[in-house]
């Protein structure tokens, strides 16, 4: 044993080499924390001081290295920036003195190896990948650059070109695209990786190849002459800004940055990269990211939790096909759990089934899947106008028009078909779950399970306890939930649960936006640029206006003190006139199919009339007045959740906000939003918007927070 440590060994081999093995004690997957870094600048001085004619770096995990230990990026936070530098320049001094090795290193790359995994790859001369495995640098996601010499290494492996599409574009690659771009020199089968990758390093040492020739290049500078560096790097940063947006910096950073060290050698190049990734480091983006990152592995692990009382789901099925139905049978088939997909008549089922035979079609033209993986996903949906074979289903997805009487019947209907311990679900996004479960004579296997639309794309799923709900049920929703590739979130009964619940706040306040003389479209503009997807009165068109007028009237009658509305509301009249929004075409706008076959939304005059006939006060507002009125009513409705044990964690909250209804991500959640701002802050804004009404009012806990100097996250 050349050297031994709680995360790295390294063995002699035969023929005088030598295997560094990354296996991280008491984890399940390879990280680089502080711990490790230390141990590879030791194993690397090992090997230098021992007789090795080569090195073989594999893995003992089923992974290679997922990454840098995230936990660890917090302390950049209440660092200088020039701490931040020294820190990087730091950990780059030992990826660099591994490459600097004077034998010649191979490295198998056995399963997932992202950032300071890839970057560990880089500094290998040598790259050999399971056909299983993918590899990647997905820094921009956290609102940072690779930072461990990614950005040097990379770009000089594979092209600048290449590099700025793998690290702005932050995605996973397969085998095929690494092998491709050139990032690694062969692929092989799982089974014959560890043997091959070791066949390669034995040619090298043999002098079959020339291993010194590949480190001099990455060493160098970039081989691009003035006009080639002019056309790669500025056409790509105008094409990466306008795809990431004015919130998200970091993409066009790394671009930057990779064009300023082109014409330095390799530790200048480390020390320009160290400079660019500490100043992103420090910015409120990544803080929030990063924080959303970590809530997200919290979520996942109180998920993990719940899971272990989970009874088995290997047989599913939805109650009403059609759009929502359709989708949801689509997801879960999609990802291998069969599902029976009932409706009374011929004419639903055949709507269910279009709808999942045209996701499945679009998944295969955008290469997600072939023909005959689709051919299976369909065969895993079993249509039926009967409950014959209800029998042997573990979990029933209740998906009916949201009509309380209608709901409750059909889920008596199902419950009498159902074999002992398998449990109903509700599709709800408003009616009461303990109230659904007052028509079952087993209300303990009744929850929710809320599902937002499009079932496909969107990732949140809420799983909603009832007063008699057992732990098991909810568990095993849970599991269902996440073999649909979901992410779930547990919460208690109350009208609009928690994601429409905090969503009809901020309605509420664009209500009182257009009735104090706002002009919708201005306002989207506004909420567009603050960060959402699409402003208020795009989204109400987007979700239904009908849907939305009778959530309202559900809100309203379960708060009514800051949710009943005591004047006429824009969305009232649209509904009156039967604007509907996208689903028949005409809401806030119109909508034509553009040569795509997308909606197209267009301003509309007619809209703009009817909105005129319910402003009262003509009032003047800034843009901070729109983002504030809209923003106050939504943050405090989260705060009240979590007062109410609607939710349990500021991590649930935040993340079900950003996964149910796309709040801006860099901004972290409504609760991070609010400790970013500082607790006292809010509640002055608050204050200064009171003679708006109940929905402005902070909370008497908010309030002692606040004279405490308290926050949400600790």
């Amino acid at each position: 044993m050349i050297y031994q440590g709680n995360s790295i060994s390294v063995k002699e081999r035969d023929g005088g080499l030598a295997e560094l093995v990354f296996d991280l004690k008491n984890e399940s997957v390879n990280k680089f924390d502080k711990a490790t870094l230390t141990e590879l600048n030791e194993a690397t001085l090992a090997i230098a001081n021992s007789t090795a004619k080569g090195v073989l770096v594999s893995s003992a995990k089923d992974s290679f290295i997922v990454g840098a230990d995230i936990t660890e990026f917090l302390q950049w936070f209440e660092q200088t920036e020039d701490e931040v530098v020294a820190t990087v320049l730091q950990a780059n001094e030992i990826f660099s003195r591994f490459e600097d090795l004077t034998i010649p290193t191979v490295v198998a790359i056995n399963g997932i190896a992202l950032g300071g995994g890839m970057e560990m790859c880089l500094a290998c001369d040598y790259r050999v990948m399971s056909s299983a495995a993918k590899v990647g640098l997905p820094e921009v996601k956290l609102g940072l650059y690779p930072g461990f010499g990614g950005t040097v290494r990379l770009s000089r492996v594979i092209g600048a070109d290449n590099a700025i599409d793998w690290i702005a574009g932050g995605s996973e690659k397969r085998a095929d695209a690494a092998l491709k771009d050139g990032a690694v020199d062969a692929v092989f089968e799982p089974a014959q990786l560890q043997e091959e990758a070791f066949k390669l390093l034995q040619r090298i040492v043999s002098g079959e190849l020339d291993f010194e020739n590949r480190k001099k290049a990455k060493k160098g500078k970039l081989t691009l002459n003035a006009i080639e560096s002019m056309m790669v790097f500025e056409t790509a940063k105008g094409f990466v800004a306008g795809k990431a947006g004015k919130h998200y910096p970091a993409p066009v950073d790394a671009i930057k940055t990779i064009q300023k060290h082109a014409n330095f050698d390799r530790d200048q190049a480390l020390a320009i990269e160290a400079k660019g990734f500490a100043k992103l480091a420090k910015t409120p983006v990544a803080r929030n990211l990063i924080g959303l990152f970590l809530n997200d592995q919290t979520i996942k692990k109180i998920a993990k939790d719940h899971v272990a009382l989970a009874g088995d789901v290997s047989q599913a099925a939805v109650l009403g096909a059609g759009i929502m139905g359709g989708g949801i049978a689509y997801q879960s088939a999609y990802k291998g759990t069969p599902i029976l997909m009932k409706d009374i008549n011929e004419a639903g089922i055949q709507l269910g089934l279009d709808e999942a035979t045209n996701l499945l079609t679009k998944a295969v033209s955008r290469k997600r899947m072939d023909v005959a993986k689709m051919a299976q996903t369909l065969t895993r949906i079993r249509p039926t106008l009967s409950y014959g074979d209800f029998g042997n289903v573990d979990v029933v997805v209740e998906a009916v028009v949201e009509n309380p009487k209608v709901k409750k019947a059909v889920l008596a209907e199902a419950e009498t078909h159902l074999k002992d311990g398998a449990v109903l679900a509700s599709n709800t996004s408003t009616i009461s779950i303990t109230e659904l479960a007052t028509a079952l004579k087993k209300p303990e296997d009744f929850c929710g399970m809320h599902f937002f639309n499009p079932v496909h794309r969107m990732p949140l799923v809420e799983v909603i306890r009832g007063e008699k709900t057992s732990d098991k049920t909810i568990a095993t929703v849970v599991k269902y939930a996440q073999k649909m590739g979901k992410t779930p979130i547990v919460v208690n009964d109350c009208p609009g649960f928690l994601v429409n619940r905090i969503l009809f706040p901020y309605f509420g306040g664009f209500a009182m936006l257009l009735r104090d003389g706002a002009n919708f479209e201005s306002v989207d503009k506004v909420m567009e640029k603050f960060g959402w997807p699409m402003g208020p009165a795009y989204l109400l068109d987007v979700v239904g206006i009908d849907t939305g007028v009778h959530a309202q009237e559900v809100m309203a009658a379960g708060f009514p003190d800051r949710m009943a509305q005591d004047f006429r509301s824009a969305m009232a009249v649209m509904f009156e006139e039967n604007r509907y929004g996208q689903k028949n075409n005409q809401g806030f706008y119109k909508y034509e199919l553009d040569k795509k076959g997308k909606q197209k939304k267009l301003s509309d005059e007619v809209a703009h009339k009817l909105v005129a006939g319910v402003v009262e006060t003509q009032q003047e507002m800034t843009d901070e007045d729109v983002i504030n009125r809209l923003m106050i009513p939504m943050c405090l409705e989260t705060v009240r959740c979590l007062e109410d044990n609607i939710v349990n964690t500021p991590a649930e909250a935040d993340m079900g906000l950003v996964y149910g209804i796309g709040f801006p991500p860099f901004r972290g959640g409504a609760i991070k939003y609010i400790d970013d701002m500082g607790v006292a802050e809010f509640v002055a804004l608050c204050d200064k918007y009171s003679s708006l009404g109940k929905l402005y009012e902070p909370t008497a806990k908010l309030r002692e927070m606040a004279a405490n100097n308290e926050k949400f996250y600790g």
